[in-house]
């Protein structure tokens, strides 16, 4: 096992995908000359040449829109937007073109097509940068979005969405980019749609994904010397959702908190907990918990940015008023 980055297992997953198929290619403001933002596209141009790692004017809706036609005629676009508050600027080619192509055509079109892009709070870049926006995407059906919350599964979430069919939102969060973890020497895949028990537990569940899943590891820790075993899911694909972890986790605690960064109100954990509810209402000892991020924009201030969005204290709390 070796030791990386988050943003060095993007940059390896980027990597071994470009040289196993001539067909994959990266665009991107600033991916090429510059490495990218956060250095996810490091030493791609070196390697692969401006015709496979293409940097791009500033012109977010333009430059999707070509790697949908050109995922439409068989290439493999990796597509990066900065952040994922300028995906707003995208809609048509996303939503209209590329989650609908393959239902709209029979079955005869596919777009296979990666749009990586990343978002959540942190740092202090205020309302128009620091969005978490998944259930935009995750609300569209045609649409994959994947959230990986460590290096092991960044790499192995991304080589599996670059090699999949349909168009994937793959969101990676700003405040990730430099945390490390174990990841197999070895070539290696992840499923998208499967879950990861991130630590079992027996009285609570926390239902959690992205950078929440390290606040809520460290939660469980926390709650641990105190008597109270927390179970971590992680879901690290919000579609397709695994629906199996997540009831039978719900079934065997009973008790269920779902956590997210993004505002509560129309969030992914609404619709999780509406599922648990209808699904394993009867083997539930009270109803599901949602801990997400306040209606409010994202302030400047770092202190009040922190207040925004949970705490491990939070969950803490949350933990101790649901068992």
């Amino acid at each position: 096992m070796a030791e990386l980055m988050y943003r060095e297992a993007l940059n390896r997953a980027i990597f071994e995908e470009m040289r196993r198929d001539p067909l994959v290619f990266t665009m991107g403001v600033g991916v090429a000359e510059r490495g990218g933002s956060y250095k996810v596209t490091e030493g791609l141009l070196k390697e692969f040449g401006p015709e496979r790692v293409i940097d791009t004017p500033i012109a977010e809706a333009s430059f999707t829109g070509a790697a949908v036609g050109a995922a439409l005629v068989g290439a493999r676009p990796v597509v990066e937007v900065l952040f994922i508050d300028f995906t707003t600027l995208v809609m048509d080619p996303l939503i209209n073109q590329a989650a609908k192509y393959e239902f709209m055509s029979g079955g005869q079109g596919k777009v296979p097509m990666v749009f990586r892009t990343q978002g959540g709070a942190g740092n202090g870049l205020a309302a128009q940068h620091s969005q978490s926006l998944e259930a935009i995407y995750y609300h569209i059906p045609g649409l994959k979005v994947v959230m990986p919350a460590t290096p092991h599964d960044a790499l192995g979430l991304l080589k599996s969405a670059i090699r999949d069919d349909d168009p994937v939102i793959f969101i990676e969060h700003k405040l990730l980019y430099m945390s490390k973890g174990e990841v197999p020497e070895e070539e290696y895949l992840l499923p998208l749609g499967r879950a990861d028990i991130k630590k079992k537990g027996d009285h609570v569940t926390l239902i959690t994904y992205s950078n929440m899943t390290l606040k809520c590891l460290e939660a469980a820790e926390l709650m641990g010397k105190e008597g109270i075993s927390v179970e971590v899911v992680d879901l690290r694909t919000l579609t397709p959702l695994d629906k199996e972890t997540v009831l039978e986790s719900a079934r065997k605690t009973g008790r269920v908190i779902v956590v997210h960064e993004a505002c509560k109100r129309g969030g992914v954990g609404g619709d999780i907990a509406s599922m648990i509810m209808e699904e394993a209402y009867d083997d539930l000892d009270g109803p599901v918990m949602r801990i997400a991020g306040k209606n409010t924009p994202i302030p400047y201030n770092i202190g009040i940015e922190k207040a925004s969005v949970p705490s491990v204290e939070e969950i803490v709390e949350g933990v101790l008023e649901i068992v």
